[in-house]
């Protein structure tokens, strides 16, 4: 995982898309973070991600790097080509190499996580949601 400091929303929510073809993992994931009380879209393949990211106001995006359509490391790059650092980017993928990290990083994601990641640290990566009712 790249070092990054934790998150602390200032809206007084925390939306995030997740962006991830397999099914399973993009259910369970979005499940959880809204049971936390974080305000949870999904996108299936990487064009759709990168659509709604542009169209949208995300705090915070996990992006799989292994995507139909668009590659994960496409998806950041296009997000930070029009949107710069307005989006945090979290690689969270399978990928573990020296070389997945690398890219990530260079495509432009803040952060790195392996698949299945520390659920404590996805959280402190994100954020605490504060709740707003």
């Amino acid at each position: 995982m790249l070092l990054q400091e934790p998150r602390r929303p200032t809206t007084g929510r925390c939306r995030v898309l997740i962006v991830e073809d397999h099914r399973d993992g993009r259910e369970s994931l979005c499940v959880l973070l809204t049971l936390l009380g974080y305000e949870v879209d999904v996108a299936i393949d990487g064009s759709e991600g990168v659509d709604m990211a542009l169209h949208h106001d995300y705090d915070a995006a996990i992006v799989d790097l292994g995507l139909p359509k668009l590659d994960g490391f496409q998806v950041a790059r296009r997000i930070r080509d029009v949107q710069g650092r307005a989006i945090r980017l979290l690689a969270y993928t399978a990928y573990s190499s020296d070389e997945a990290i690398k890219g990530a990083n260079d495509a432009g994601f803040d952060a790195h996580m392996t698949k299945p990641a520390n659920f404590t640290d996805l959280i402190a990566w994100l954020g605490t949601p504060v709740p707003t009712g």
